[in-house]
C-alpha cells in the first residue's frame, strides 16, 4: 500500500486514471487525488478562460514586478483585520493613506482618515454612508426630518451607486445622458438637489467613455448654494480610474480636495494604481466628514482596534504590494508610466481614427479609447467585438445608459503591459475583422493575415 501511494504521488500527472474519469463538479467528490493531479485538471480548465494581456475590457491591473509578486506571496496569508497580530501591516494601510491624501492635496494628509477596501465599491459604499449619517446629524440638529434622503448623479456612475441607493434607502436622482453629452455639470445638478440630498457624486474617469463630469464647476455651485441656502451639501469623487492619473499627467486640474466642497475620495489601487486585484481606498478630507457612529473597535482577534469596512477579513498582500509600488515608484516614476500609457493611447486612437471605419467618442484625457463606427456601415460594433474575440482580443460593445441608448460604443482599456506593437497588432486584426464583415475578404487573404512587419490601420 505504501509502494503503491508513492507511485501516485511521482507518476506523470497525464497518465493517472483522473484523466480518463470523469471528476465531480458539483458535488464533492468522496476521495482525495494527488496534489500534481488537482492542480493539473484546474489550470487545464482555465486555458478556457480569455487570455489576460489580450484582455482590453478590464481596467484591473494585470502585470506587477517580480519583487512586488515575492512580497505578495510571502503576505498572502495574514488575515488584514488582525491589526494586534500584524501591527506592521496596518501601519503600512496608515502610510498608504496619507500618501494618498498628500497625493489627493488634503489640507493635513497625516490627519486624514481612510480605509483601504476590496475595491472601489466597497469604498464608495462607505463614502457614501458617511455622507448619510452626517446628513442625518444635520438635519436632527435642524428639527428636522430625516427619512427622505436622495443622492444626486449622473447615468455616468458605476453600477455600486444605485445599489447604494436600493440597499440603504436612499432616492437615486440621476441626470440622463444624451447624444453628445455623457457627463454632467453644474446646470444639470441644480435641478435635483435640495436639503435632503445628503451628497453629489462626481465621475472622474467614467467606466463608459473615459471622461470626466465638471467637478470644478459643480463645486463652485455648491458653494454658492451653501451660501445662498444654508445647504452643506457635500460632494463624493469617485476617481476609481483616474485616481492615479490625473495628479501626475493633469497636475493644474482642480478636482480633489484643493475644492472646498469634495470631503470624499476613492480609488481603485487595483487599477491604475499598479496592484492586482482586490484593493481599493477611500479617503476623506478631514476628520468630521468620517462620524464616530461608522467605526467599530472589536477585541475578539486579540487587543482592541478600529474597523471601517463592510467586510472584516481580507488578505495583507494588496495593501503591502501598494505600499511597494508607492515607495518603488514614486511620483517620477508613476508619471512615466503614465506618459507612457497615454502616448499608446493617442496612438491607437489615431490610428483607429484614421482607417475611417470607426469615429472617437471624446479626444482621450484618460488611457481609454471609445469608439462609434462611422456612418452608413452595414453591422455593428457587436460584429467587430465579436470578430476580435475570434482572435483573442476583448474589446467590449455596449449601448450607453437611457437618453443616449441609440450610441452603441466599442471600448479599449490601455494598461502598461499594452506596448505599441500590440497596438499595431490590434490595428491589423480590427482591419481585418470589418473586412470580413464588408465581404472584403478572400480565400487568398485569411482574416489574421497582417500586411507587413508593423502594418496599422
Amino acid at each position: 500500500m505504501k509502494m503503491k501511494k508513492k507511485i501516485d504521488s511521482i507518476a506523470s500527472t497525464y497518465s493517472t486514471r483522473y484523466f480518463s474519469s470523469p471528476i465531480p463538479k458539483y458535488k464533492m467528490p468522496e476521495g482525495e487525488m494527488p496534489p500534481d493531479a488537482a492542480y493539473q485538471l484546474i489550470h487545464d480548465e482555465l486555458n478556457l478562460d480569455g487570455r489576460v494581456p489580450l484582455n482590453l475590457a478590464s481596467f484591473v491591473t494585470t502585470w506587477m514586478e517580480p519583487q512586488a509578486n515575492k512580497l505578495i506571496a510571502e503576505n498572502i496569508n495574514k488575515n488584514f483585520i488582525d491589526h494586534d497580530e500584524y501591527l506592521q501591516s496596518a501601519e503600512i494601510e496608515r502610510r498608504c493613506i496619507s500618501m494618498l491624501a498628500g497625493l489627493y492635496n488634503s489640507p493635513n494628509a497625516k490627519a486624514s482618515p481612510g480605509a483601504s477596501t476590496l475595491g472601489s465599491s466597497e469604498a464608495i459604499m462607505l463614502a457614501l454612508l458617511a455622507h448619510k449619517f452626517r446628513w442625518k446629524e444635520r438635519m436632527k440638529k435642524k428639527g428636522k426630518s430625516a427619512s427622505k434622503p436622495n443622492i444626486v448623479m449622473g447615468a455616468d456612475v458605476h453600477t455600486v451607486w444605485d445599489k447604494f441607493a436600493r440597499y440603504f434607502d436612499v432616492e437615486p436622482r440621476i441626470i440622463p445622458m444624451k447624444k453628445g453629452k455623457y457627463t454632467i455639470n453644474a446646470a444639470d445638478v441644480a435641478k435635483l438637489v435640495d436639503e435632503n440630498t445628503i451628497c453629489v457624486g462626481a465621475i472622474l474617469c467614467t467606466t463608459f467613455s473615459g471622461q470626466m463630469d465638471e467637478i470644478e464647476k459643480i463645486n463652485g455651485f455648491l458653494i454658492k448654494l451653501k451660501k445662498k441656502k444654508g445647504w452643506d451639501i457635500p460632494m463624493h469623487v469617485d476617481a476609481a480610474s483616474g485616481g492615479f492619473i490625473a495628479p501626475f499627467l493633469h497636475p493644474s486640474m482642480k478636482w480633489d480636495f484643493r475644492l472646498e466642497r469634495v470631503k470624499s475620495i476613492n480609488v481603485s489601487g487595483h487599477k491604475f494604481g499598479l496592484v492586482y486585484p482586490g484593493l481599493g481606498w477611500v479617503i476623506f478630507r478631514e476628520k468630521a466628514d468620517l462620524p464616530d457612529e461608522l467605526v467599530f473597535y472589536v477585541n475578539y482577534l486579540g487587543g482592541e482596534m478600529p474597523t471601517f469596512t463592510l467586510n472584516f477579513s481580507k488578505g495583507s498582500s494588496t495593501v503591502i504590494a501598494q505600499y511597494y509600488n508607492l515607495i518603488r515608484l514614486g511620483k517620477s516614476g508613476y508619471k512615466k508610466i503614465m506618459q507612457s500609457i497615454m502616448q499608446n493611447t493617442h496612438y491607437l486612437a489615431k490610428k483607429l481614427h484614421a482607417s475611417g471605419r470607426f469615429s472617437l467618442l471624446c479626444t482621450p484625457i484618460f488611457p481609454v479609447v471609445a469608439l462609434k463606427l462611422a456612418a452608413g456601415r452595414k453591422y455593428s460594433v457587436f460584429d467587430v467585438s465579436q470578430k476580435l474575440r475570434e482572435r483573442g482580443w476583448i474589446v467590449p460593445a455596449y449601448s450607453l445608459p437611457a437618453g443616449a441608448q441609440e450610441e452603441k460604443i466599442l471600448r479599449i482599456v490601455i494598461k502598461e503591459n499594452f506596448g505599441r506593437d500590440m497596438a499595431d497588432l490590434l490595428c491589423a486584426d480590427v482591419e481585418a475583422a470589418c473586412d470580413l464583415l464588408e465581404g472584403k475578404a478572400s480565400k487568398e487573404k485569411p482574416v489574421h493575415k497582417r500586411k507587413g512587419k508593423h502594418h496599422i490601420c
